[in-house]
């Protein structure tokens, strides 16, 4: 294998950046990146702690995050899995990014920044629904903005392909597998719609 250990032997290789790539990076929301970010419904959360890394994708029916101003995102953590893992690498280091994604579109924003974890019933009544509130709001401030290459999203056709999902394995599957068969896969699958629709919020 061919090992490419150097910055100068990895410019080297991919060449300069298009003018595009060089001057779509702001510290702040503009106009169209605010438009854009305030119509996503879903985004992938990344976060970095001693373990190593973490990706996990958050979503609402609306749009996921709140614009506060242009350096500010609030981001609720609805209900979960109680695994906490983006949150207690929040905890001990603030870096975050944020990808955000709209069905239908080859364009992602990312966003970097730093977080912070806000407990304040006034931000956390600010979101509150169907009489439940998230138990925390995931606070980001904004270090830069930028769109993602299309390239990814077309070569995938995610969404022009309709649902690829058929004939995979489920997660009752999964947990079956992991637990060398104790684990009563089958049960798991057939309970969680009913499991998810009374706990999404």
């Amino acid at each position: 294998m061919t090992r490419v250990e150097t910055l100068e032997a990895l410019e080297a290789l991919y060449g300069t950046p298009s003018e595009a790539a060089r001057i779509k990076v702001t510290p702040r929301l503009t106009e169209a990146y605010r438009a854009w970010v305030a119509r996503s419904r879903l985004c992938i959360l990344s976060t970095v702690g001693p373990e190593g890394t973490d990706a996990s994708p958050r979503g609402d029916d609306g749009p996921v995050v709140r614009i506060v101003d242009d350096r500010t995102l609030w981001l609720p953590d609805w209900k979960g899995n109680n695994r906490i893992d983006s949150l207690r690498n929040i905890v001990r280091d603030p870096r975050v990014s944020l990808m955000f994604v709209i069905a239908g579109s080859t364009t992602v924003i990312r966003v970097n920044g730093r977080a912070v974890i806000s407990a304040d019933p006034d931000v956390l009544g600010g979101f509150e629904r169907q009489g439940k509130q998230p138990r925390s709001v995931v606070v980001i401030e904004i270090a830069e903005v930028y769109s993602q290459c299309a390239r990814a999203l077309m070569r995938a056709g995610i969404w022009r392909e309709g649902d690829q999902s058929q004939g995979l394995p489920s997660v009752g599957d999964m947990l079956r597998e992991i637990s060398d068969g104790t684990f009563d896969g089958t049960a798991y699958d057939r309970d969680w719609p009913g499991r998810a629709a009374k706990t999404m919020w």
